[in-house]
C-alpha cells in the first residue's frame, strides 16, 4: 500500500502511524523488531546528517532490506529536507516520502518551494510532506506566535497540493524543559478546513494521553528521534561504565533492545485504542 494511502486509512480510523528516524544498524533493527513483533507499519526516517554519516545508497539499502528481513510493512522518508537538490536525490534512490522543510521561509517562499516538490514527486509517485509554523528546534524557543493557523494551513495545502503538513500546536524537536502542553483546540481547527495528513513533529517526552488526545483529533503521522538516541547512548554509558569489554557485538544488542522496548511502547500509544 502506498504511504498516502495508509495515512488516509489510519486517519479515518483516527489512529497514528510511528514514523522513526535511524541512524545506524543497531537503532534500525531496534526499531524494526519492535513493529515486526507487534505487527504494525512504521516509517523510517532519515535526516541529512544521517545521509551524510551513512551514505545515502547504503543507508536506503540498510533501510529495504531491514523492512524485508522483519517483515515489516514500511516505508522509507526524508526527514526535515532542506534543498530540492536533496529531495531529487532522495527520490532517485528510491524514497517513498520526502519532507521539504520551507517553515523558516516567507510563507509565499514556502509555497513556492513546497510545489516544486510535490510537482518533483508526482513523476516517482511519492509522498511529499511540508511544514507550517514554527516547531523550535534544538536551540531555539517555542512560542505560541509560531503556532500554525487554521486558514494559513489551508491556503498553503490548497496552493501546493503536498500530501501531508507538520503543523506547530506545542511540540518542540529536542528535550523539553517542562512538560509540553499541546494546544488541541487549535488542532481540531486545523483538522476541520485542512485536507491534508496532520504531522506531529517533536514527540519524544509528550505525554502518551496527549499524544492519543491529538491522534483522535486529527494528527496521524507522529515523529519520533530524541528519545531513539537518548535510550541507545545512556544504555551504552550505563554498560560500558567499569566495564573493560571491547565487542561492540555483545555491547550494542542491549542498547538496540532498549529501543525496541521503547518503539513497543509507543506503537502501542499511537495506535489509540479505546474501550
Amino acid at each position: 500500500m502506498k504511504l498516502k494511502e495508509k495515512l488516509h486509512q489510519f486517519t479515518y480510523q483516527k489512529r497514528g502511524l510511528l514514523a522513526t528516524n535511524f541512524y545506524n544498524l543497531e537503532t534500525l533493527h531496534g526499531v524494526l523488531k519492535a513493529a515486526s513483533e507487534l505487527h504494525e507499519p512504521l516509517i523510517l526516517q532519515l535526516t541529512q546528517s544521517s545521509i551524510n554519516y551513512m551514505g545515502l545508497e547504503t543507508a536506503v539499502n540498510l533501510a529495504r532490506t531491514g523492512l524485508e528481513q522483519f517483515n515489516v510493512e514500511g516505508w522509507i522518508h526524508l526527514d526535515h529536507g532542506d534543498s530540492i537538490r536533496l529531495a531529487q536525490s532522495c527520490l532517485d534512490a528510491g524514497f517513498d516520502s520526502v519532507m521539504i522543510d520551507g517553515s523558516e521561509l516567507s510563507f509565499n517562499e514556502n509555497i513556492k518551494i513546497t510545489s516544486e516538490v510535490v510537482k518533483l514527486a508526482e513523476k516517482y509517485g511519492a509522498h511529499v510532506e511540508a511544514e507550517l509554523g514554527f516547531v523550535a528546534k534544538l536551540g531555539q524557543f517555542q512560542t505560541k506566535n509560531g503556532f500554525t493557523q487554521p486558514e494559513e494551513a489551508k491556503k498553503f495545502v490548497d496552493a501546493t497540493g503536498v500530501d501531508a503538513l507538520a503543523i506547530s500546536i506545542g511540540t518542540a524537536h529536542g528535550f523539553y524543559k517542562e512538560e509540553p502542553n499541546l494546544d488541541l483546540d487549535l488542532l481540531s481547527n486545523i483538522a476541520a478546513v485542512c485536507p491534508a495528513t496532520l504531522v506531529l513533529h517533536g514527540s519524544s517526552g509528550v505525554p502518551a494521553t496527549q499524544i492519543q488526545e491529538a491522534i483522535y483529533l486529527g494528527i496521524c503521522k507522529v515523529n519520533l528521534a530524541t528519545e531513539i538516541k537518548n535510550v541507545f547512548m545512556r544504555t551504552l554509558k550505563t554498560e560500558l561504565t567499569g566495564n573493560d569489554e571491547i565487542d561492540l557485538r555483545k555491547v550494542f544488542p542491549i542498547a538496540t533492545q532498549h529501543i525496541t522496548d521503547l518503539i513497543k511502547e509507543k506503537l502501542v500509544t499511537i495506535k489509540n485504542q479505546r474501550d
